[in-house]
């Protein structure tokens, strides 16, 4: 009776330690799935600021493509795929240039070889007025002279491997006007939906916002 009783305590000893390094097996896996999709298809961010109103507000938590301009080196961050190139009034996710650690989100307003200018809050790419009917303009005061260059600057050409990005909220916006170019190498991905949106004034979700496709 001993021995069977031993052998009975063995084999739930041994389903149990089974059990126990299929559960780990598939944490583990879902771990590592989960890291591979936020490193190179999709990432999940918050908008911190309203650079991008009324495009994107405050409390909004978005969805941005990682593939869509490349695969790229973990850490570096550098393509070994290229996909595909931004296109102006692509919304882009990227390394702040001045503090690589701060993520933006701007609106691409010019490309390599663009020459972009702004007279008086318009802006114009290559001697055309810009075409963005997102970009909106909430202070009536018109600063003339080109420093600080938010009304009127340039004309100036984008460099290779470089993108001249704005905010839609024009007026208040801390974007290329202040500080130049990004680097194609610092683009996070393309910022496509809005998956979760929270009114922190009101306390509330801001429900018509959720699953809104950004353009």
């Amino acid at each position: 009776m001993k021995s069977t009783a031993s052998l009975h305590d063995k084999e739930l000893a041994t389903v149990k330690k089974s059990r126990l390094r299929e559960n780990v097996e598939a944490i583990l896996l879902a771990i590592l799935l989960a890291l591979f999709i936020r490193t190179f298809i999709v990432q999940a961010f918050k908008i911190p600021s309203g650079s991008m109103e009324d495009t994107l507000l405050i409390g909004d938590h978005i969805l941005v493509n990682k593939f869509m301009y490349g695969i790229r080196m973990p850490f570096s961050n550098q393509t070994i795929v290229p996909v595909k190139e931004p296109q102006r009034g692509d919304i882009v996710v990227f390394k702040f240039p001045g503090d690589p650690k701060v993520d933006y989100i701007k609106r691409v307003v010019g490309l390599p070889g663009d020459v972009v200018e702004c007279r008086d809050k318009e802006v114009f790419v290559n001697g055309q007025p810009e075409e963005n009917p997102f970009a909106v303009h909430k202070d009536t005061y018109t600063i003339r002279q080109k420093y600080p260059p938010r009304d009127n600057f340039g004309p100036i050409t984008v460099p290779p491997d470089n993108l001249f990005v704005m905010g839609d909220n024009r007026d208040n916006s801390n974007d290329s006007r202040f500080w130049g170019f990004v680097d194609f190498d610092k683009l996070r991905g393309k910022a496509f939906m809005i998956y979760w949106s929270w009114d922190s004034d009101d306390f509330a979700v801001r429900w018509r916002r959720l699953g809104d496709i950004l353009h």
